[in-house]
C-alpha cells in the first residue's frame, strides 16, 4: 500500500530536519520537503540537498523573492503597513506566501497534509493555519515542533540517534527570521525588555558611529504607488529593494526595538532591521500627503492601519484584505513622482517631493508677493464653521450663569438667616 504524503517547509535548521524524521516515525508520511529563496541568505541547493540526506523522498526548491515583492510587499507598502506604528510585517507578509505555495506543491504531488515548524505559543502557526485552510480546507495541517513537546536538550539526542546533522551555530542565542523586506531577531538577552540589544543582535545595519559623517541622497520615483526607479535608473523591484536594503544598512537605517502585541495575547520583545521597508514606507506616505486629497488621506490612514493588523493577524486570504486592498488601489491611481530621501546617521528624511499630480499649489500657499489666497473669505468661513460651537456655548453659558446666580442668592438667603 502506497504511503501517504506530507510536504514540509523546510528551512535546513534543526527543527525542520528533526521534523522530516519525525513525521516519518509518527505518521508514517513519506516527506516531500519545500525550501523558499525569499532572501534570507542562504543556499537553497544546499538546503534542498540536505533535506534528502535527511530522509525526505524529494526535495523542491523555488525561488520565491519575486513572487514574494509583487503579491504580498507591494500591498503592504502601498498601505504603508506599520504593526503598531512601528513594524513593517517583514515575518508576517512571507507567511501567506509560503502558505499557497506549499498548498500548491501538495496539491500537484497527491499529499493529504503540509506541516511547518512553528511552535505553540508565536503568531506565525496562526498565519500558516489560516491560510491554508482558506486555500485547501481539505489538507491536514501538521505543527510538529508544537506537538512532539521534547526539550532542546531531547532534540539534539533525537537529533544525534537519527543521524540528523547538527548546525555548527546551534549555540547562537538569537532565533532569526529574514527576507528581503527586513530581519527580526528575538529571545536571548533580548527576552530581557530592559536589556539593551546588543550589536550582536544586528546584522545587516551599521550602529550610528560606524555611519558615515557625510548624508547620502536618493530620489525614489513611484508609479501609481510603485516603487519603479532609483536616483533616475529604473530597476526590478527585488533589486530596488536590496539596494536600499544595502544603502540603509550603511548609514545605520530601519533599527527597531519593539515590545509587541502577540496574537496569541502575550507580549514579546523583538528587534528588527527593516532598512528598505522604513525607506520606502516613509517616501510612499510623503508623496500621498502631496497628491491626495485631505479627506482621502485621513481616512486611508485608517484603512492602513487596519489593513497591517489583518496581515499580522494571519487574515490575507480573508474577505476583509480585499475589501481594503479595493480602497487602496483606488487611492493609488494618482500617487506618482519622484521623492527625494536624506540618508544620515539612522535617519531617512523625505527633504523634497514632485508630483504631476500634485495638489499643492505654490500660489495658495505663498505669504510672499504673488499670494492668490482670499484672506477676506476667511472671516465668513470662520463664522460658519465656528456657528454650532457658538450656538452652544451661549446656550449652556446662559444656564450656568443662571446657576451661579440661584447658588449666590442661596447662600445670601442662608447667611442673612443665621444672623
Amino acid at each position: 500500500m502506497e504511503k501517504e504524503k506530507v510536504v514540509l517547509a523546510y528551512s535546513g535548521g534543526l527543527d525542520t530536519s528533526v521534523s522530516v524524521k519525525w513525521l516519518q516515525e509518527k505518521y508514517g508520511y513519506e516527506v516531500i520537503a519545500l525550501g523558499l529563496n525569499v532572501g534570507e541568505g542562504k543556499d537553497l541547493e544546499e538546503i534542498k540537498q540536505k533535506a534528502i540526506n535527511v530522509g525526505a523522498i524529494k526535495s523542491i526548491a523555488i525561488d520565491a523573492k519575486e513572487l514574494l515583492a509583487e503579491n504580498y510587499l507591494l500591498p503592504a507598502l502601498k498601505s504603508n503597513a506599520l504593526y503598531e506604528g512601528k513594524y513593517p510585517l517583514s515575518s508576517a507578509l512571507s507567511r501567506p506566501l509560503i502558505s499557497k505555495l506549499l498548498v500548491e506543491v501538495a496539491e500537484q504531488e497527491g499529499a493529504v497534509a503540509v506541516a511547518h515548524g512553528c511552535t505553540g505559543k508565536g503568531n506565525d502557526q496562526v498565519r500558516f493555519e489560516v491560510s491554508i485552510q482558506a486555500l485547501n480546507p481539505k489538507l491536514k495541517v501538521i505543527a510538529p515542533v508544537r506537538e512532539w513537546g521534547m526539550t532542546r536538550d531531547e532534540e539534539l539526542s533525537y537529533a544525534k540517534e537519527k543521524g540528523i546533522p547538527v548546525p555548527v551555530n546551534l549555540d547562537n542565542p538569537f532565533s532569526i527570521d529574514a527576507n528581503i523586506w527586513g530581519r527580526a531577531c528575538e529571545a536571548g538577552v533580548l527576552e530581557d525588555p530592559w536589556a539593551e540589544a546588543p550589536e550582536a543582535a544586528y546584522e545587516w545595519t551599521n550602529p550610528i558611529q560606524m555611519t558615515p559623517d557625510e548624508p547620502e541622497y536618493m530620489e525614489i520615483a513611484f508609479k501609481e504607488g510603485v516603487p519603479i526607479s532609483l536616483n533616475g535608473e529604473e530597476m526590478p523591484l527585488v533589486a530596488l529593494i536590496e539596494t536600499l536594503n544595502e544603502k540603509g544598512g550603511i548609514h545605520g537605517v530601519g533599527r527597531i526595538d519593539h515590545i509587541e502585541n502577540r496574537l496569541v495575547g502575550i507580549k514579546s520583545r523583538e528587534v528588527y532591521e527593516n532598512p528598505a521597508a522604513m525607506i520606502l514606507i516613509n517616501a510612499h506616505k510623503e508623496l500621498e500627503f502631496l497628491t491626495l486629497t485631505r479627506e482621502v488621506s485621513q481616512f486611508k490612514s485608517t484603512v492602513d492601519q487596519q489593513m497591517a493588523k489583518v496581515i499580522y493577524e494571519g487574515l490575507w486570504y480573508s474577505p476583509i484584505r480585499l475589501a481594503l486592498d479595493a480602497f487602496i488601489n483606488e487611492t493609488q491611481k494618482v500617487v506618482s513622482g519622484k521623492v527625494k530621501v536624506k540618508l544620515h546617521k539612522g535617519s531617512h528624511t523625505v527633504v523634497g517631493r514632485e508630483s504631476i499630480n500634485s495638489l499643492y499649489n505654490e500660489q495658495l500657499a505663498t505669504y510672499a508677493k504673488g499670494d492668490a489666497f482670499d484672506h477676506n473669505a476667511a472671516v465668513g468661513f470662520i463664522k460658519l464653521w465656528g456657528l454650532s460651537t457658538k450656538v452652544y456655548s451661549e446656550v449652556h453659558n446662559h444656564d450656568k450663569g443662571q446657576e451661579d446666580n440661584d447658588e449666590q442668592t442661596l447662600e445670601r438667603a442662608i447667611y442673612q438667616g443665621n444672623k
